[in-house]
């Protein structure tokens, strides 16, 4: 393999900026191609949609905490909230930016309208990047490609499977156009889809519109971002305790503690929410306040839709909506790379495929990769980090990929696991904490957690017990960050202060009852790690 020296890289949000600090850390040229005049991709916001550029609605709030939302070696500052409107999100990433000095290597207002093989791509794996900038076209050839332009562009309105919906006079659209509540005041809305951009548009219409619907094909789990004793779910949630615990249950009871967990808050089939197929781990919807606005009557649950009218909707149970002024459609996305030729990304079914989530499998040079493309309960900014560095050692030769015909079957094997754990198998979702530890193994920046049990049982102890935060990807290994004990040591501190505005009494920490549970199987439970680790 030529020795790879520049790199571009097409976007510069989450993904973009990750690739761009780790390209430059690994000592390569770096290159970044940016459509706008701005950082931040899907979370700079505008006022309209634009054609090519992802959208958002001026509502919108982080689902991950701070904590972990974050990039590994860069906490989000201790004044931010820990879930931030757009805003706050927006100037993190230009914290970032500025602190790694990152905005000089980023071409704006550049869009990359082609990336070609060269001629002598057999030999050198070189590619030939086309860019248009004030309507001028230029060429310039790199080393590699990392593609990190997200999946949240190319809106997926699948009209076909609405009969009737040529007939509907009134108003309809895909949720990319949905800014603010205020213009639909006093309309009857119907909003298509239960994720979790349907979920905040019917919460912040019932507010405004006269009527909302919310249609759901096959349900969804509705987790709440505030979790037990007022933390935030993924502190709570995403740890590795219950990750192994996950993992030697039987799938039948990990369904059972699956399913309890979730109806802890209210039972989903009360509220007609229950997913068709209760165990599948479909990413939840995380939204506070769905339930409260169901039990008020300020949005109604359906199912899905048999047919449009003129001016109505009928369900599937028979039920109507009358009178339906317009339709939103939060039916997500399709991703697609418009700039590249298909045979390159897509497999014999017309599906993105790619190894790890990162590299197409079938392409005779790893010299092009995708940044962040993949879904998980954790965050994109640490998943971008740890995949842009495993990437770039690709990249340099460092790290070698199996044969095409092993990537191939193991892609094969994933697809059937995936529609088992998640009833798809082309979906982007994958297990956060897997696919982190198998990554982080091959950069060699996995912590050796049986280890620091001896050498540090209070680090050992917090990232068992507390959060697979980001941080414990930079702990050690090339890459390694000097404050990620420090940050994951005092996580739980941070959060408490981004909430707590007025002093009261001193926070008492775990239940008794809780801390003797853990004090009494630790050994136990240790050894387990151990095994499981090895």
């Amino acid at each position: 393999m030529s020795v790879v020296r520049n790199v571009a890289i097409i976007g510069a949000g989450i993904s973009g900026l990750a690739a761009l600090k780790c390209s430059l850390e690994a000592g390569l040229e770096a290159t970044c191609f940016e459509k706008s005049d701005s950082i931040g991709g899907l979370w700079n916001y505008t006022e309209c949609a634009e054609e090519g550029r992802a959208s958002i609605y001026r509502s919108v709030c982080t689902n991950a905490c701070k904590e972990m939302m974050c990039y590994p070696d860069f906490p989000i500052p201790d004044e931010f909230p820990n879930y931030m409107h757009n805003s706050w999100f927006l100037n993190y990433l230009r914290l970032y930016v500025k602190h790694f000095d990152l905005a000089r290597y980023i071409k704006f207002k550049t869009a990359v309208v082609r990336v070609q093989k060269c001629p002598d791509f057999q030999v050198t794996g070189r590619w030939e990047v086309i860019t248009e900038h004030d309507g001028e076209r230029s060429s310039d050839i790199f080393d590699s490609v990392l593609i990190c332009t997200g999946h949240h562009v190319y809106p997926n309105l699948p009209l076909n499977s609405f009969l009737g919906i040529e007939r509907f006079t009134g108003r309809y659209m895909h949720n990319r156009e949905y800014k603010e509540p205020l213009q639909y005041a006093g309309k009857r809305v119907l909003v298509v889809g239960l994720g979790n951009t349907g979920a905040d548009i019917s919460v912040e219409l019932s507010h405004t519109a006269q009527k909302v619907w919310l249609s759901t094909r096959s349900g969804s789990w509705i987790m709440s971002r505030v979790w037990d004793n007022g933390y935030p779910w993924d502190m709570v949630y995403l740890t590795r305790y219950h990750f192994f615990l996950n993992k030697i249950l039987p799938r039948a009871i990990s369904d059972y503690l699956y399913e309890r967990m979730m109806n802890k808050r209210f039972s989903h089939e009360n509220y007609g929410l229950v997913p068709v197929d209760k165990g599948l781990r479909k990413e939840p919807v995380f939204n506070d306040d769905l339930a409260a606005c169901i039990t008020c009557g300020t949005v109604v649950v359906k199912p899905n839709i048999r047919e449009f009218t003129e001016t109505s909707a009928i369900f599937e149970d028979g039920s109507i909506a009358e009178n339906v002024d317009v339709v939103i459609f939060a039916t997500g996305y399709s991703f697609a790379y418009p700039f590249i030729d298909d045979s390159i990304m897509k497999n014999s079914n017309n599906k993105v495929s790619l190894y790890k989530g990162v590299f197409p499998p079938k392409l005779e040079k790893p010299t092009l990769a995708v940044i962040g493309l993949l879904q998980s309960l954790g965050s994109i900014p640490s998943t971008s980090d740890v995949q842009a560095r495993w990437a770039l050692r690709v990249l340099k030769g460092i790290c070698k990929l199996p044969p095409k015909e092993s990537m191939l079957q193991e892609l094969n094997e994933e697809e059937t696991e995936k529609k088992s754990w998640f009833g798809q198998s082309e979906t982007l979702s994958t297990d956060y904490i897997t696919y982190m530890d198998e990554l982080s193994s091959s950069i060699g920046c996995k912590a050796n957690l049986p280890l620091l049990c001896v050498t540090d049982p209070r680090l050992a102890w917090e990232m068992f017990f507390g959060p697979c935060s980001p941080y414990q990807f930079r702990l050690t290994g090339p890459g390694k960050w000097e404050g990620a004990r420090n940050s994951i040591l005092n996580q739980w501190n941070r959060i408490i202060q981004a909430m707590k505005k007025r002093e009261v009494s001193s926070h008492t920490g775990l239940s008794s009852f809780t801390a003797l549970f853990k004090l009494l199987f630790i050994p136990l439970l240790l050894f387990a790690v151990f095994l499981a680790w090895n």
